[in-house]
């Protein structure tokens, strides 16, 4: 499908006719605007006919299906066509790089002995103009960020389509029904930490205050989280366990140790909170109509589809199972990487196996300054110091970005990072690192990218 603009930039019906678009090109009556999806421009005017077109959109945490449908197609009999379907795959690491900038800028402001106090130095980002269908409220910066990026994919399917209507599906999730299906009445109002002082006093007590590793429990305790290897830290009971400051410890934490790879009792509900919090705002906003989730079931499964985020897309824009075409897959990608500081910890061998190991792993067995839990000094088994603490500061932006597509030796890889103050690059694919000059640039891709 090739979709095409006016010369004034305004969106026409897509076409087929690949070989007309060949010789428009080769003739000057048209220009390549994107490759993909590949759209051109008309150099000459034209009438602006087009026909209605419905765009369903399948909105979530994760994954926002889209599809495209023509009230009425081009056949003689009139049937629907879909010109335009895929998914988009969005980013899962904001929350984990907004807690990793705080962590940078609590360490840096606290070295600063005599700092003068400021409490109203800057606007407040929680005093956003109300937007226009629903009241003022705030947003926390991962939810907004999809919240916006649902909003700006809609409007970049919008410069390339005439899109006439636009269908969003809606879901309001009951999260304590999630976790127990069978509460009901007064029942929300009795959660179970009901009666308990804070969350960690229910979870000493849940665990019996024993540590749920080794069994030990006339020992200083404390709470972890299941999910932190993976960045799963969310307070929710089912993801907090009981440990002893012996288990709770950083080399357990590593790869290999006894605390990675364990899995809570139950998933957690961030994307149904989401779909709860936002599910208004996206309606208001884009002023459009919306549909239900068991709406779109039902009608996925009169059409016998597959269970994908494109095909309900499809089901919401009130497709038939006529004239389908091949989805499309966006991936968002971080475009800019501000953190100019970061901090490599020493690597040591270890005398009982011979091991390498980081310094976080043979440490003297203190966390904090003001407690001490009299537990082994590991300190005593770093033998020869194979590379240094150090804190590397960015000091220039490099040529290559982490994601994108280089050809090394004729074949197309993927970066993974620059080192060497930009001498090499590594790429996702291969083991080693490689002189930047060995590598040709194929393609740059941040935000929104096709992959």
């Amino acid at each position: 499908m090739v979709y095409v603009l006016s010369k004034d930039g305004a969106p026409l019906m897509p076409t087929k006719r690949h070989g007309k678009v060949k010789h428009m090109l080769k003739d000057g009556k048209a220009k390549v605007v994107r490759n993909k999806p590949f759209t051109i421009q008309l150099t000459y005017d034209t009438p602006h006919y087009t026909q209605p077109i419905t765009l369903g959109i399948d909105s979530g945490y994760k994954y926002i299906g889209f599809s495209a449908v023509t009230e009425k197609g081009n056949t003689p009999n009139g049937v629907k066509e879909e010109v335009l379907s895929g998914e988009v795959n969005l980013r899962s690491n904001v929350s984990e790089l907004l807690k990793e900038r705080s962590m940078y800028r609590r360490i840096r402001r606290n070295k600063l002995r005599y700092r003068k106090s400021k409490f109203d130095n800057r606007v407040s980002s929680r005093k956003e103009t109300p937007r226009k269908g629903f009241k003022e409220s705030w947003l926390a910066p991962s939810i907004k960020h999809k919240l916006d990026t649902h909003i700006r994919f809609i409007e970049f399917i919008k410069k390339i389509l005439p899109i006439t209507n636009i269908v969003i599906e809606v879901a309001k999730f009951d999260t304590q029904k999630i976790k127990n299906p069978e509460i009901k009445g007064k029942e929300y109002q009795q959660g179970e930490q009901q009666n308990f002082y804070n969350l960690r006093e229910y979870i000493l007590y849940r665990d019996n205050y024993t540590c749920q590793l080794c069994g030990k429990s006339n020992v200083p305790l404390e709470v972890h989280h299941i999910g932190f290897w993976k960045g799963d830290r969310t307070n929710r009971p089912s993801n907090l366990i009981t440990l002893c400051t012996k288990c709770h410890d950083p080399k357990n934490h590593l790869k290999g140790g006894k605390l990675y790879g364990m899995k809570p009792v139950q998933k957690p509900l961030k994307e149904a909170t989401f779909m709860s919090t936002v599910r208004w705002k996206l309606v208001n906003i884009l002023d459009c109509k919306y549909t239900y989730g068991y709406i779109t079931k039902s009608k996925r499964i009169k059409l016998n589809l597959d269970k994908t985020h494109y095909n309900d897309a499809y089901c919401i824009a009130g497709g038939t199972s006529q004239r389908r075409i091949e989805p499309i897959y966006f991936e968002q990608i971080r475009r800019n990487n501000r953190s100019l500081e970061k901090f490599y910890d020493a690597k040591y061998i270890d005398t009982r196996d011979g091991s390498i190991k980081k310094g976080q792993e043979l440490f003297n067995g203190r966390r904090t300054r003001n407690k001490n839990y009299n537990t082994e000094n590991l300190r005593k088994f770093r033998g020869q110091k194979i590379s240094k603490g150090r804190r590397s500061i960015r000091t220039q932006r490099y040529f290559y970005q982490p994601k994108d597509l280089v050809i090394y030796e004729g074949k197309k890889y993927t970066v993974k990072g620059i080192h060497c103050c930009g001498k090499r690059i590594i790429l996702a694919e291969l083991s080693k690192s490689f002189k930047i000059e060995t590598v040709e640039p194929y393609m740059f891709r941040k935000g929104l990218c096709i992959t």
